[in-house]
């Protein structure tokens, strides 16, 4: 497994490029992260904008201030795509209030597939599922671990919500080993109240294994896991360092 953190000191345009997965970029622009594929991939995501099920072509990871207004967030994202002169269509677009320069890659590949793990992490608003805790009827705000996940390789529809479990199993097991716990109850946390993961699969026909299962107990959901887990550790325990905050003192250390 290879995990790096290639924008702590990045200017805009500064690209990072995959190895376990040839032709896929991440470049560092004004304000955002963009994830592009070399060919369209299968898609399932959280994201605010092109989020749900569909063809994706790039994933953009935003940032806002934390005084951002949440009144219409797709449209905010549609506008700033127009102008850095992305397309709509094919894009699912994220907002997190973690500068990109806290954004940590994981990447490895296997003998029939390869995992690219780029995610975004804090813990401020750091929340704990399945307990009582305060909720509104309708609530968005800006992502604080947003994880973005590429796979080269052929997934069925359900492996894919699979991964997707599996990613969010290796967030609440990052979050768990750092000690980070909802500040509303003081138990360990399982996520954040504003997270966002969003997948693309290349679906390329010369992989020969049709992936049925992404789960723990397989080669491929043992590797989703693993560049998860170790991508939100390095972007939680970098941003906490140089935030000067977080959600544990375990978390900056």
């Amino acid at each position: 497994m290879k995990i790096e953190m290639p924008f702590m000191e990045a200017q805009p345009g500064e690209v990072y490029v995959s190895e376990a997965w040839p032709g896929l970029k991440l470049a560092y622009g004004e304000r955002h992260l963009l994830l592009e594929a070399p060919d369209e991939m299968d898609g399932l995501s959280s994201a605010v904008f092109g989020g749900g099920a569909g063809r994706l072509r790039r994933m953009v990871n935003i940032y806002v201030d934390r005084q951002y207004r949440c009144d219409d967030p797709a449209r905010d994202i549609a506008e700033l795509l127009e102008q850095w002169e992305y397309p709509a269509a094919g894009t699912a677009g994220l907002l997190t209030a973690v500068p990109m320069r806290y954004a940590a890659v994981a990447e490895e590949r296997g003998e029939d597939f390869a995992v690219v793990c780029c995610a975004t992490a804090g813990a401020s608003n750091a929340a704990r599922a399945g307990v009582r805790r305060t909720t509104f009827p309708a609530s968005w705000s800006p992502g604080t671990i947003n994880v973005l996940l590429a796979v080269d390789g052929r997934l069925t529809p359900a492996a894919m919500v699979n991964a997707v479990m599996t990613a969010t199993e290796a967030k609440t097991a990052a979050l768990g080993d750092l000690g980070v716990r909802d500040a509303e109850i003081g138990l360990a946390a399982t996520g954040t109240t504003t997270d966002a993961v969003a997948l693309g699969v290349s679906q390329r026909a010369d992989w020969p294994l049709l992936h049925a299962y992404a789960g723990t107990a397989t080669d491929l959901g043992g590797m989703v896991g693993r560049l998860v887990y170790a991508a939100v550790e390095a972007s939680l325990r970098a941003a906490a360092a140089g935030t000067g905050t977080g959600a544990s003192a375990e978390a900056r250390r």
